[in-house]
């Protein structure tokens, strides 16, 4: 059983341009009085809920860090705007880092933090580093591309591995502008069961987000698109990599022998970032937090407590 939330509640975000209150949920777990620097998770998506990075928990009841998760503006517990589906103004990576930093204010944190992106959160993640805030210690870029390019080239690659089946079915939906059918979604999850989580069955936490995400993809398809591999939003020419020497707080970044971020999708954040050490999981995808869970927290774990 996971451990008990010490905190829970919603913060008021204020934004303009959504015409009505938005609130960001969160959850802490652990204690701040604690000697452990707090964590904060920034899941993936955009626009897949906090569920399925609950076993970070593992961090608060093995190695006494207090974590911080939360859903992002339009999905989860957080405000929905399914108004603002396919406005690429409004969703927008300035808006996310806004409400990360409203959220370091209200639990009063912003002077001392840790982050952990996933994915797209690893994304985020570094852009708030590139910013070089003086409360973050340290950063964990976990399975998160350096620009958008270089992940749809590399998904288009793996995606010529799947059965031909898959891959007509998958082109023929896409050509016929029907990716959210089911027959999409069945041929889609071959990939996803290579590629993004390969434990079988899926975790429930995993799912759960999936479910989720299912119910309001308004972030997802405005930013991302149709599918993990199949990128037509407002991220698709996304690009950090001139930027990235602007990180200065040590980082790890992360990825798995089969994630869809393959090595050369997360080899700029290696090369640019100063203070980097990279852990690549022999027997994971994008998901090692599942796939290799005790590995990943020891190895987390140890870099987060790590002074320098």
């Amino acid at each position: 059983m996971p451990p008990s939330p010490t905190q829970e509640g919603e913060i008021p975000f204020d934004v303009p341009a959504a015409n009505k209150p938005c609130k960001t949920w969160y959850q802490v777990y652990g204690s701040f009085d604690s000697n452990q620097r707090p964590l904060v998770a920034l899941h993936g998506g955009p626009g897949v809920p906090h569920n399925y990075l609950l076993p970070l928990l593992d961090l608060t009841t093995q190695h006494a860090i207090p974590v911080i998760l939360y859903d992002q503006l339009g999905c989860g517990k957080s405000t929905h705007l399914p108004e603002k589906r396919g406005d690429g103004t409004f969703w927008t990576i300035e808006l996310f880092l806004a409400e990360l930093a409203n959220l370091l204010a209200h639990l009063r944190i912003q002077n001392d933090y840790d982050v952990l992106g996933h994915s797209w959160g690893g994304m985020l993640g570094a852009c708030h580093a590139v910013a070089q805030p003086a409360g973050l210690k340290h950063l964990v870029i976990a399975d998160s591309p350096a620009d958008m390019e270089s992940w749809v080239r590399t998904a288009d690659r793996l995606r010529t591995k799947l059965p031909d089946d898959v891959q007509e079915t998958l082109t023929r939906c896409e050509r016929e502008g029907k990716e959210d059918s089911a027959e999409y979604e069945q041929a889609m999850m071959v990939y996803y069961d290579r590629h993004v989580c390969r434990v079988k069955p899926m975790p429930g936490d995993l799912a759960e987000s999936f479910r989720l995400l299912k119910e309001d993809q308004t972030v997802y398809w405005t930013m991302n698109g149709p599918s993990e591999f199949y990128v037509s939003g407002t991220l698709k020419t996304w690009n950090i990599v001139s930027q990235i020497q602007k990180i200065q707080c040590p980082t790890l970044l992360i990825n798995g022998r089969y994630d869809e971020a393959q090595d050369e999708v997360v080899a700029p954040y290696f090369r640019e970032i100063g203070k980097v050490k990279w852990i690549r999981f022999a027997e994971s995808s994008h998901m090692p937090h599942f796939e290799e869970r005790e590995v990943f927290m020891k190895v987390v774990a140890a870099f987060l407590k790590r002074d320098e």
